[in-house]
């Protein structure tokens, strides 16, 4: 894995968790599985205290877990994997590892990640548009788009591209306006 991935405890078991999947060939299933969870942990605020609480118990969180994952339909690798997180005290560290696995996934298949942040969803339409773009920019390399929404911004885009930040918010350009008028006044 590469060397941001593998920092951390959570490097450590996004590594552990690739290697299993690809030795059981279950690196699609595992990679779909956490963006399942990945989704889940982003729509629901409870379910998202839930794994940073340190108040729970390991058992509970776990159990809650489980719980939380057979309702969503992940198992197999990715719920023992789960299971085991819980268990060893580590879940607050899910996300983190579930962007280390994917990362991984995407770095080994020669694909380039962008994580995009818009003010309301792009449609399908626009994420190809946006995905046709970003190809060109980076040299015809596989893109997938992890796209966000945070009304915050306003409006316009917000791309982050490994270390490279493309923001055309309409926050940030507000937020460049002001400054500037102050160096007037």
């Amino acid at each position: 894995m590469s060397t941001t991935a593998t920092t951390g405890v959570a490097g450590r078991y996004a590594s552990a968790l690739f290697e299993l999947a690809d030795n059981a060939k279950a690196l699609d299933s595992v990679a779909q599985d956490l963006d399942t969870f990945r989704k889940l942990l982003s729509e629901s605020t409870d379910l998202s205290r839930l794994i940073a609480s340190p108040v729970i118990s390991r058992e509970l969180q776990g159990k809650a877990l489980l719980a939380v994952l057979d309702a969503a339909g992940i198992k197999g690798l990715t719920r023992s994997f789960i299971g085991t997180v819980a268990a060893n005290g580590r879940a607050r560290e899910l996300p983190a590892m579930a962007i280390g696995f994917l990362a991984e996934l995407a770095r080994r298949r020669g694909e380039t990640t962008a994580t995009v942040t818009s003010a309301v969803a792009l449609n399908p339409a626009q994420l190809q548009q946006l995905t046709d773009t970003l190809r060109s920019v980076l040299g015809g390399t596989k893109v997938s788009v992890d796209a966000h929404v945070e009304p915050d911004i306003l409006g316009g885009l917000v791309v982050k591209v490994g270390s490279r930040l493309f923001d055309s918010s309409i926050r940030s350009k507000l937020q460049r306006l002001q400054l500037a008028m102050k160096g007037v006044a």
